[in-house]
């Protein structure tokens, strides 16, 4: 694809120097042979990066004339991008953290004075779960960070963005937050998920536990399968999900009850036009009943049906007021 803009201008420039001197095959010092500018942009700045390269002059050495970069540029970008980890970093944080479309992310790297096309940003998100799945895969760090609280409380739960594609299975331990492994399946059988409890349980160094989980049926009898001497309860979602479902299921059945008493306020607002003060206020009444039908809150612990009795006799209250006061409001 052609390049329709300039390449950016640096505004300051860095000198690399390679740390190591010895070849790392024969131990004879390597030559400083060439120099090599590479531009990097970052979110927020253009760095000019000079590389002093090195290679070894042994000609009897595996590494005869093979270029030896400065350990420091891996700091700054991943191998052949122009674009700093900041700026992948970033992008993923749109991604996955904030849900964000391809476009809706070339629009606030524009906003950030970064000249980018929405095919690059494509390609960001692609290097971005590469490092993700990369990170993952480090089990000697993930032991490190284990051994400390000596036990792991294992969650796993997966996510299917459209019917009929991969499912990512992401199993985590609930005292660290650390991700322990991550995986799409094509099935969600009991065989599948019990495979991937073997896998964690392989590199562990620590007992499990307990597994946490939505209670699916297939999850369980993977537990039982992989774990059947660790015990097995609801994340406290679900727990409380299934607990309030009685409950649930009466409030919702309450709001149908208060909906059909509040029946034609859509046709008595046409009724009345903002021509006096009189059909002014008739019209804000109706404007806050039709406000609190549409609240659904957030159940079982915000209740949409206890919400609407109390915005309905909130209402009630205030028209008795004004019937009080020696108020008038036409039929």
């Amino acid at each position: 694809m052609v390049r329709r803009s300039a390449q950016p201008i640096a505004t300051r420039t860095e000198l690399l120097k390679c740390v190591r001197r010895e070849c790392l095959h024969c131990g004879r010092v390597m030559w400083q042979d060439y120099e090599n500018r590479r531009i990097i942009r970052s979110l927020d700045e253009v760095v000019e990066l000079r590389l002093k390269i090195r290679r070894c002059p042994n000609q009897e050495c595996e590494r005869y004339r093979l270029p030896y970069r400065p350990e420091a540029e891996g700091q700054w970008a991943l191998p052949q991008q122009e674009f700093g980890l900041d700026v992948i970093a970033w992008v993923g944080q749109l991604r996955h953290q904030e849900h964000r479309s391809v476009s809706e992310i070339h629009q606030q790297l524009q906003q950030r004075r970064l000249c980018v096309s929405e095919r690059t940003v494509s390609n960001l998100l692609a290097r971005y779960d590469e490092l993700v799945a990369l990170r993952l895969s480090d089990h000697q760090r993930l032991r490190t960070v284990l051994q400390v609280q000596q036990r792991v409380i294992l969650a796993i739960d997966g996510l299917q963005p459209d019917v009929g594609h991969e499912v990512l299975w992401v199993i985590r331990d609930c005292l660290s937050g650390e991700i322990l492994l991550a995986r799409t399946l094509l099935s969600a059988t009991h065989q599948d998920l019990a495979a991937l409890f073997e896998e964690v349980k392989q590199w562990l160094l620590v007992p499990i536990a307990g597994v946490v989980s939505d209670g699916q049926h297939s999850i369980r009898k993977a537990v039982s399968t992989a774990l059947p001497e660790v015990a097995h309860g609801l994340c406290h979602f679900h727990y409380l999900k299934e607990a309030a479902k009685q409950i649930y299921d009466a409030d919702r059945h309450a709001k149908k009850e208060l909906k059909k008493q509040v029946r034609g306020v859509r046709t008595l607002e046409r009724q009345h036009h903002a021509d006096d003060v009189t059909d002014e206020v008739m019209q804000g009444y109706c404007q806050a009943v039709r406000s609190a039908l549409t609240d659904d809150g957030h159940p079982p612990l915000d209740a949409a049906g206890l919400r609407l009795q109390e915005r309905v006799s909130a209402i009630e209250q205030s028209l008795a007021r004004v019937e009080q006061k020696g108020g008038y409001l036409n039929p």
